[in-house]
């Protein structure tokens, strides 16, 4: 039993790098790091594939047969947890499975159902891991701030502020194995409660809350007596027990969840106010949709070949389109291949060269008609006529080649409302 907890530490290390790798783009023709929980389940409902339909049904598959391996094994920033509390060791101490990450839960889920990820934007761990490693000041203040947690309170934040682990964790509940104290074979020695991360081994009464054990496995690993199991339980340790307290938490946490579904409603509108003429990735379809489902992750800006593709700022609330640093390649759809939330849907690179995401107009007193941006655009959409260089509107997406090639500043680029195809 104790080689287990060897073999999953070497295999999140191998996920980890993975991960790092997948950041960078090496690896997403791939599609190795498309596995995490939280934006596979938006993707399902905002731009559908079975495969991400598959991926959420493998990894509750997974959380009801082994319980909350995601956390230990396919979460990123779970593994980098890990990894920090190797370096900060600390004596860990049984902590009581409180109700208020039901709330956050409730709220975060509410206004998701409600048809806006804004929250979610601010609490999904893939989305901090992803902005901190693309040096996004969000997403590194974050990471500060879990590294601190993790070096004094351990696992806290996957167990009590995570929306994707309080929700893993319920399901974990009712997962087939679960890890068990032996009380027979057990000498209340406490290694294990000292050493588990998510506080979640009570020694004094030996007992496991598995909803909040993240199964990281350590605990078999330090017991001297081999007296805690990992497999099912036992039939007499299932209780059916509903407390008042977690009665009328549970009550409390539905009528938020109902509460923040309206507030969803509320901010899909409001949201948009912010937008102001921006430019949007070829397949975000239009400013309402992408505003309400980007996670601000950054794989799209930081796996944009020609840079373009920039971050949120306080005048743009998501990533955007900025033609002053290049140009839409039009044999490069990496963007829609990378997001992992569905804010930019998933097209092929034929339906990519087909998607018009501006608008281009030439400035006549600007233009010396020297025919560069006709020789730059790769559609074919600039032409002559009658002794001007003019735009065909039914072959031009707005790629924005032209402006890169024009060396009189006479082409302007302009957003669109909703993205078409030509």
């Amino acid at each position: 039993m104790k080689s287990l907890y060897k073999v999953r530490v070497a295999l999140a290390s191998i996920i980890f790098v993975l991960s790092i790798f997948g950041i960078l783009g090496f690896l997403y023709p791939l599609h190795v790091f498309d596995v995490q929980f939280l934006p596979l389940l938006q993707r399902v409902f905002v731009d559908f594939s079975a495969v991400a339909l598959f991926l959420i049904i493998a990894i509750v598959t997974l959380t009801l047969l082994f319980g909350r391996l995601y956390c230990s094994i396919l979460c990123p920033l779970g593994i980098l947890q890990e990894f920090i509390g190797f370096l900060f060791k600390k004596e860990n101490k049984y902590i009581k499975n409180y109700p208020f990450k039901y709330f956050i839960s409730a709220a975060v889920f509410g206004v998701l159902a409600g048809g806006s990820a804004v929250v979610l934007r601010y609490l999904e761990p893939y989305a901090y891991f992803c902005s901190a490693f693309t040096f996004c000041i969000l997403g590194l203040v974050a990471l500060v701030l879990i590294i601190a947690i993790t070096a004094f309170k351990g696992r806290f934040f996957c167990t009590n502020i995570c929306p994707a682990g309080t929700l893993l964790g319920l399901i974990s509940k009712f997962s087939l194995n679960k890890i068990n104290i032996e009380k027979q074979m057990c000498v209340s020695c406490g290694a294990c409660e000292k050493n588990c991360p998510s506080s979640c081994i009570n020694s004094k009464e030996k007992t496991i809350d598995n909803e909040t054990c993240i199964k990281c496995l350590k605990c078999l690993e330090v017991c001297p007596k081999g007296g805690i199991k990992f497999g099912k339980s036992k039939k007499e340790q299932v209780k059916f027990n509903i407390e008042r307290r977690k009665l009328i938490a549970s009550a409390a946490a539905f009528a938020l969840f109902g509460a923040m579904v309206k507030t969803g409603l509320v901010l899909k509108d409001k949201v948009v106010q912010k937008f102001k003429d921006i430019i949007l990735p070829p397949g975000a379809q239009d400013e309402q949709r992408f505003a309400n489902t980007c996670y601000n992750c950054n794989l799209c800006v930081e796996n944009c070949p020609n840079k373009i593709i920039v971050k949120a700022n306080k005048d743009f609330p998501v990533v955007h389109l900025d033609y002053t640093k290049g140009y839409c390649d039009k044999n490069c759809n990496k963007c829609s291949q990378v997001c992992p939330t569905g804010a930019i849907k998933r097209l092929s690179l034929r339906e990519k060269q087909k998607t018009r995401i501006a608008m281009v107009m030439i400035k006549e007193d600007l233009c010396t008609k020297c025919g560069i941006c006709e020789k730059a655009c790769p559609y074919g959409a600039i032409i002559k006529s009658d002794g001007k260089t003019i735009v065909n509107a039914s072959k031009c997406i707005g790629c924005g080649a032209c402006k890169a090639a024009c060396r009189f500043n006479a082409i302007e680029i302009f957003a669109i409302k909703k993205q078409d195809l030509i």
